[in-house]
């Protein structure tokens, strides 16, 4: 393991460490909730819900109402609300994008088949939304509500920009503020609202949660064309099969040749590929410094983020929500 993978494996037991004893009870909350009599419910579920993510949404909800120095329980529920709409949506998704892997693991579709899948990320929304109204928080409800509503329009931009070499840096990043970026914000937004701090303080971790995000989405759309995760037996370049127009892709096409705009439009619009072209294409993104540039934006969200903690009090939880922007970064690298 090299420093920077064991410097960001610090950076996320630091993080698990500190609210270790809360996300024990959202795990307990998140089993007890996908409980059904109908028995492919929590086998489905299970599937996906075990598979090795790390929780990075409801732990950034638990961090920020630690931050804000919340002592009472609501934010145990809610970030377990928040893992279920993640986890609807990743069941959704892996349907609309026919995927059979994920995190190098056969995908709830893959194994159980897209009707159960779609229909369990369903009954996972809805055991979403009944912990939102158990809150009794109209605020509360109102954040994911709108969260999950600008979710669904994000992969609604994101089908409409698929295979379409005229989207731009803008609407891409429309798409991925949509589709990631804002449950990051609603998960940092609730931590300061149910410790009743100030609207400064509300925002101010808003913009964290959401330049966060967008870092994330950022350093995810360059690991997939990475050697790296190769070499750790992920798979690469499914957005490359499937014609997603990230912003590597986007850069790569603006600075290209005649030539090499002929090869885009073959392979992402009339999605004709052949074995080589996913290499060919790796290649024109290093030609043209699409990796950095896509991570020089990483960056600049960085700076975002660093800017909306310097209002909160220097400590340990202030430092490691710092510390998880450099670990999200890094992710690209």
């Amino acid at each position: 393991m090299d420093a920077r993978a064991h410097s960001s494996q610090e950076v996320l037991s630091t993080l698990q460490a500190l609210v270790a004893d809360d996300l024990r009870r959202v795990n307990q909350v998140i089993i007890d909730n996908m409980q059904s009599e109908v028995g492919l419910i929590p086998q489905l579920a299970g599937h996906i819900v075990s598979s090795g993510g790390k929780r990075l949404r409801p732990l950034l909800l638990l961090m920020s109402a630690r931050l804000c120095g919340y002592q009472g329980r609501r934010h145990v529920p809610l970030a377990a609300c928040v893992e279920f709409i993640h986890t609807a949506t990743l069941l959704h998704d892996d349907v609309v994008d026919e995927s059979a892997l994920r995190r190098g693991k056969a995908t709830a579709n893959a194994v159980f088949g897209n009707k159960a899948s779609v229909l369990v990320g369903d009954f996972l929304f809805s055991r979403a939304f009944q912990l939102m109204t158990r809150d009794g928080s109209l605020e509360v409800l109102q954040i994911l509500s709108d969260a999950s509503a600008v979710i669904a329009e994000g992969e609604v931009m994101q089908l409409l920009t698929s295979n379409d070499l005229e989207t731009n840096e803008a609407a891409y990043l429309r798409v991925i503020e949509s589709k990631t970026a804002k449950l990051f914000e609603a998960a940092c937004r609730i931590g300061p609202v149910v410790a009743d701090r100030p609207r400064s303080d509300v925002d101010a971790l808003a913009r964290y949660g959401m330049a966060l995000g967008v870092i994330f989405q950022l350093t995810d759309d360059i690991l997939d064309y990475s050697a790296e995760q190769a070499a750790l037996g992920k798979t690469i370049g499914d957005d490359f099969r499937e014609g997603k127009i990230t912003l590597p892709v986007i850069v790569a096409y603006e600075r290209g040749t005649e030539d090499e705009r002929r090869f885009w439009s073959r392979t992402m619009e009339q999605l004709e590929q052949s074995d080589d072209d996913l290499d060919h294409a790796i290649g024109l993104m290093r030609r043209h410094d699409a990796f950095g540039e896509t991570l020089r934006r990483a960056e600049a969200y960085g700076n975002t983020a660093r800017q909306s903690l310097a209002g909160f009090d220097d400590g340990i939880e202030r430092r490691t929500l710092d510390d998880l922007i450099s670990f999200c970064i890094a992710r690209g690298f």
